[in-house]
């Protein structure tokens, strides 16, 4: 079963904007008098950029997906073998979730700010979820395992 989490749509709500600002100036140089030509390509231009906007807005770029053999993150697929540890850190950019892996300097880095705040503990259980299975954890729960021959 495969699970997909999507960046947050705020983060891309400069792009319909950007697409207004260019409608605004094919009205401004339709007011001024500029050629049709050119009050067409900045029209089209602001056109295509809004509803592009619209649609990333609408369908947000994939950040991760979780597979039961591997973790996709950005395009980049990493087996849950070979991860080890599943925490948060630091970054310049402010927290982010880590997946370290067998070799540290392939770590990858999940940024918080970049996901939904509604789905950001939902992905660090799953996460963790996922770990344990691929390397066969249980979760104790606090008793102890019976034994077939008990110590005398």
């Amino acid at each position: 079963m495969r699970t997909t989490y999507r960046m947050r749509p705020g983060r891309f709500l400069g792009v319909p904007a950007a697409g207004v600002m260019l409608l605004g100036v094919a009205a401004v140089l339709w007011g001024v008098g500029v050629p049709d030509a050119a009050v067409a390509v900045f029209g089209v231009l602001g056109g295509l950029v809004v509803l592009a906007g619209l649609w990333i807005l609408a369908r947000p770029p994939v950040l991760l997906r979780l597979g039961s053999d591997d973790v996709q993150v950005r395009g980049l697929r990493t087996a849950w073998t070979d991860i080890t540890a599943v925490g948060r850190t630091g970054t310049t950019q402010g927290q982010a979730i880590v997946l370290r892996t067998k070799q540290e300097e392939h770590s990858v880095l999940i940024p918080v700010q970049w996901l939904a705040p509604a789905r950001l503990d939902k992905l660090e259980a799953e996460l963790r979820e996922r770990l344990n299975k691929a390397n066969g954890y249980t979760i104790w729960d606090g008793t102890a395992a019976e034994t077939a021959d008990p110590a005398e």
